[in-house]
């Protein structure tokens, strides 16, 4: 099979958006998976990681290694599905910095906004649930969650909200999960 483009990470074309967000997974259990939205690429060897320029790089969440652990095989299949389709390279998850596309990088942040302050016995039923929602109410949810609450440390209102609507609202194995927004249209017709 061959790539139309050579893409890094999970789908970034630096040539075409320099828009990314950066995965970066420590090699100490201890320490903490960050996720930084970037506007900027910066051509470096490739033995050399990213510069993480704090004045612009913005930190969105701050992951255990233990829960990001529970989620990155899910997010890499689930992207990794999705590359093939449009002919790029597949992903995978390293120790060191991993870019990704940038509606990835949204939909990584959804789930992780979801999992980071949970029990760790939830993760299944928030990955189960993120996965039940279509792409663009991921976007959605990620850009109304990120306007109101978008920084690593603002852990209130719609960042409690996805937590509650990923982790409490477990769904069968063979059932997929009401669409938010069939939710709310239901709600309407009820009143």
């Amino acid at each position: 099979m061959s790539y139309k483009k050579e893409a890094l990470g999970f789908g970034f074309l630096p040539s075409e958006s320099q828009h990314h967000f950066l995965v970066k997974i420590p090699r100490n259990i201890m320490d903490y998976v960050i996720i930084y939205e970037r506007f900027q690429w910066r051509d470096v060897q490739e033995s050399e990681d990213q510069p993480i320029d704090f004045m612009s790089d913005i930190p969105k969440v701050e992951l255990s290694k233990h829960k990001w652990k529970q989620i990155e095989d899910a997010l890499k299949v689930e992207f990794n599905e999705r590359l093939k389709k449009e002919q790029l390279p597949v992903g995978k998850w390293r120790i060191g910095q991993v870019p990704v596309q940038r509606l990835f990088g949204k939909e990584m942040v959804l789930l992780a906004w979801a999992i980071e302050d949970c029990d760790p016995s939830v993760i299944p039923s928030a990955i189960k649930n993120w996965l039940g929602l279509s792409q663009e109410e991921r976007w959605w949810l990620f850009t109304m969650t990120n306007a109101a609450t978008g920084y690593v440390s603002d852990k209130r209102g719609w960042r409690k909200a996805i937590r509650y609507a990923l982790t409490e609202n477990p769904i069968e194995e063979n059932d997929k999960q009401m669409s938010l927004f069939d939710m709310a249209i239901n709600r309407e017709i009820d009143k």
